[in-house]
């Protein structure tokens, strides 16, 4: 990771900037990333990441303390992930984040999991039917984004 700070610029900067950082990690893992993912129960994964062997990782991005207090959701990722992660700059104040879940400290050059998510240690797991459906949506989703960068006029039935 670069020693700038992703902090120093706007707050969508930020949000770039370390959503960059937690996907290059996730791919140095040998883990498929996939931003802006919906899933079934309304909400909206950050990212979420697949591993070879199926686990899943979800990853909220926080730009900064306004975006964290203002956005008490998190709890409704758990049933989704094996893994559930926050992503912040280096400057963010790390204290303020729940200690059960994981972290992730990154920028637009990386990322580092300074904790581990401990439903990971514990091995949590999905239930069957779930892994399956977001897998599949996650490709279908992939699959769209893709066709649409190779034809963007074309329409896309849901």
């Amino acid at each position: 990771m670069s020693n700038a700070s992703a902090a120093s610029g706007t707050r969508p900067d930020v949000t770039l900037s370390v959503t960059r950082g937690v996907c290059r990690l996730w791919r140095a893992r040998a883990w498929a990333p996939l931003i802006e993912v919906p899933l079934a129960h309304g909400r909206r994964a950050d990212v979420l990441a697949v591993a070879n062997d199926g686990q899943i990782a979800i990853t909220e991005v926080k730009s900064s303390i306004e975006d964290y207090r203002a956005d008490g959701k998190w709890g409704d990722y758990l049933a989704w992930c094996d893994r559930y992660y926050f992503a912040v700059a280096a400057d963010f104040p790390q204290s303020l984040l729940p200690q059960e879940v994981g972290l992730i400290v990154a920028d637009a050059f990386g990322g580092e999991v300074v904790r581990e998510d401990l439903r990971a240690i514990a091995d949590s797991r999905l239930a069957p039917a779930r892994r399956r459906a977001l897998i599949l949506r996650c490709a279908r989703l992939g699959a769209e984004r893709l066709q649409r960068l190779h034809d963007p006029q074309a329409a896309f039935g849901t």
